[in-house]
């Protein structure tokens, strides 16, 4: 068995044991030494795949680790390439590091063939960038999203006129000026969006509204044909 494929073969088994997993127990299912699958562990903690355990004792995957395999065509590859560059262009620096981080893994992962598609760029997404919001961390309202947690901001309408607002943030919009929050103004008591550049701050409430996020994303697109979300 090839390595690459015994990495793989490893994760698998690791991904869906109910119990660690000795080394002896896995060479025995790869038809491999043990030596080689202690080697394996390794290489694999090395590429951050989190493994956990030890020699006796057995190893363990830690939950959340379930990507499929890489295997993509060349225009899969450049769809992705793409769309990684596509996020330089917004005003969010931590999705921008995170794609600068995929872009690695996937170049480590990929055969050459592929990996030529992701570094030899000739795919470029030009054009105009939106800044970073200076009142707003962008990365705290994905999380705020994520978590269905309430957000308060002081905010400026169009007209300068300044609000506070407890909001229920329930989808982001990324524009080429600007991020648009899309969420539920309790102020209001209706869906508004909020562009990113007229909030001044942004800060997580202690309160939350589990469970409600589907909904209210239902109650946003069901409105799309008539008209958008107004825009506070």
């Amino acid at each position: 068995m090839r390595k690459a494929s015994r990495l793989f073969e490893i994760i698998q088994i690791l991904r869906l044991a109910k119990k660690p997993m000795t080394a002896a127990a896995m060479a025995e299912t790869l038809e491999v030494t043990v030596r080689s699958i202690y080697r394996d562990i390794v290489a694999l903690q090395a590429m951050r795949v989190p493994i956990e355990g030890g020699r006796g004792i057995g190893y363990i995957m830690r939950p959340g680790f379930d990507l499929p395999p890489l295997m993509f065509s060349i225009e899969e590859m450049e769809a992705i390439v793409l769309s990684l560059a596509l996020l330089e262009r917004t005003g969010d620096d931590e999705l921008k590091q995170a794609a600068k981080r995929v872009n690695q893994k996937i170049a480590g992962a990929v055969p050459a063939p592929l990996r030529q598609a992701m570094e030899g760029k000739a795919l470029y997404a030009w054009g105009s960038s939106a800044p970073a919001p200076v009142g707003l961390d962008l990365g705290l309202v994905r999380r705020a999203i994520r978590d269905e947690q309430k957000l308060t901001l002081d905010y400026r309408d169009e007209l300068g006129r300044a609000t506070e607002r407890m909001i229920r943030p329930i989808a982001l919009i990324y524009y080429s000026q600007t991020a648009n929050i899309v969420a539920w103004c309790e102020l209001r008591q209706a869906i508004r969006n909020f562009r990113s550049d007229r909030v001044e701050h942004c800060a997580a409430a202690p309160s939350y509204f589990k469970g409600e996020g589907d909904g209210l994303r239902q109650l946003w697109t069901s409105g799309w044909t008539e008209r958008p979300a107004a825009v506070s």
